[in-house]
């Protein structure tokens, strides 16, 4: 399932298990810290051994994949992009990723931004001037993908590492 050599994807949602038969006594939480332990740990290896540039790339890739199996198989209201939001607002908030808010959306042109508090990623790290939500640019557009049919780019233009207390992040269809 993980060690075979292979360029495309092969994640499937089964992949995730079945949470309550593995889990009967400690369920599906965890603490914020341990999740941050595995990204930042993980995160500091790539870096380490691809540089800064390859890490963000695999960090982006791997946060678009999530966000295409997130809308595929969490969402449920996929019909106008007002329904879209609201759902993805309600399931972002029920499973403590943080709390969405859309500050500008052109549909026309599909350009947004939007901003995420108390986001699972970065809300309540130390200053250090950087934006480090790749993850969640790269979740961002898999979403906004998925649900329009089109490539985005997707940029975080405001993080809580570099001093907000939101992530701000700017997208427009390509």
């Amino acid at each position: 399932m993980f060690k075979e050599e292979r360029t495309e994807s092969h994640f499937d949602w089964s992949m995730l298990g079945n949470l309550a038969e593995g889990r009967p006594n400690l369920g599906d939480s965890m603490n914020v810290a341990v999740y941050r332990l595995m990204q930042f740990t993980l995160r500091d290896v790539l870096i380490q051994r691809m540089g800064v540039a390859d890490a963000d790339r695999v960090f982006y890739d791997a946060g678009r994949e999530a966000g295409v199996q997130f809308y595929a198989h969490v969402l449920t209201k996929k019909g106008s992009f007002p329904d879209f939001v609201g759902d993805l607002q309600d399931a972002l908030r029920k499973l403590n990723i943080g709390i969405l808010r859309v500050e500008q959306a052109d549909l026309e042109r599909l350009r947004f931004t939007l901003t995420v508090a108390e986001d699972l990623d970065c809300s309540g790290l130390p200053v250090c001037g950087e934006q480090v939500c790749t993850y969640d640019e790269g979740f961002i557009h898999g979403l906004l993908s998925s649900h329009t049919g089109r490539e985005f780019q997707v940029r975080e233009v405001d993080c809580w590492a570099s001093g907000d207390r939101v992530c701000r992040f700017e997208a427009h269809a390509l």
